[in-house]
């Protein structure tokens, strides 16, 4: 997974509500015009991203507390961190709506870039997979589903409607283009607040563990296992020292970075 945190987007932590569960996601499109500069300069891709957020963070109509979607993917590939895991969504129409769904962007719109690439619609679906670990249901449906409008947009839709699989024609059920290594869930995800969510339970925390003693930073006297303990967050502290980080850049929570390094394998 190709991820752009919202910290190396600038942003602070979302202040939208937060939303444990949802019955799935749904899949939107801009609905206005796209440059189709966005397919040659990933530049543009993040300027795109971040004018979306200061567009909706202006509407004083809707009142948004953040940028709409959970995440936006753009041509390239990368998934883009907007509200991140459990949190409610704008996107969605009305409160019932965004409580029932998580909401996922594809940076194409109604005129200009209007196809989405192999590379959007694989980091789409990797969005899909990592809202599905950290809360998220089945279902992937488009913005018109329940709501009066023609978001996704009809290529966008029309591969929704064939269950949203991923480019090549698997669905991720077992087959060759499904990703062999953990996305990374989010710093969010290892944490409670400002400190370690020491506590709590994923089976996460066991292939992590196991990958951290394979590495040569486990710390642990017992485990690892499924809760995440001291151990845990000494091992992983290690695991950063280990890849160049020092000081404060090597404390817990894990980034992205040394995740995608220690190769986490899937759940």
């Amino acid at each position: 997974m190709k991820l752009v945190t919202r910290a190396q987007l600038g942003w602070p932590a979302s202040a939208a509500p937060t939303q444990t569960t949802a019955r799935g996601v749904k899949v939107h499109y801009e609905g206005a015009p796209v440059s189709t500069k966005l397919l040659t300069d990933h530049d543009a891709c993040i300027a795109e991203w971040k004018a979306i957020r200061k567009s909706h963070l202006a509407n004083k109509v809707e009142n948004y507390s953040d940028v709409a979607y959970n995440y936006g993917a753009c041509p390239h590939g990368y998934l883009l961190e907007g509200r991140g895991l459990r949190k409610r969504t704008g996107a969605n129409g009305n409160q019932a709506l965004n409580q029932a769904h998580y909401a996922i962007v594809g940076l194409v719109g109604s005129s200009g870039l209007t196809e989405p690439t192999d590379a959007m619609l694989g980091a789409i679906r990797e969005g899909i997979e990592l809202l599905r670990r950290n809360g998220a249901g089945d279902e992937i449906k488009g913005h018109r589903d329940g709501y009066a409008t023609i978001c996704p947009g009809g290529p966008l839709y029309a591969w929704v409607k064939q269950g949203a699989p991923r480019p090549g024609g698997t669905t991720g059920g077992g087959g060759g283009s499904e990703p062999s290594c953990e996305p990374f869930p989010g710093a969010g995800f290892f944490m409670s607040g400002s400190k370690p969510a020491l506590g709590r339970k994923s089976a996460i925390f066991t292939a992590m563990g196991k990958r951290l003693v394979a590495v040569g930073c486990g710390r642990y006297k017992v485990g690892p296992g499924p809760v995440l303990g001291q151990a845990d967050v000494d091992s992983y502290e290690a695991w950063q020292r280990k890849c160049g980080y020092s000081g404060a850049d090597a404390k817990w929570p894990p980034g992205p970075t040394t995740w995608d390094r220690l190769k986490v394998p899937n759940v």
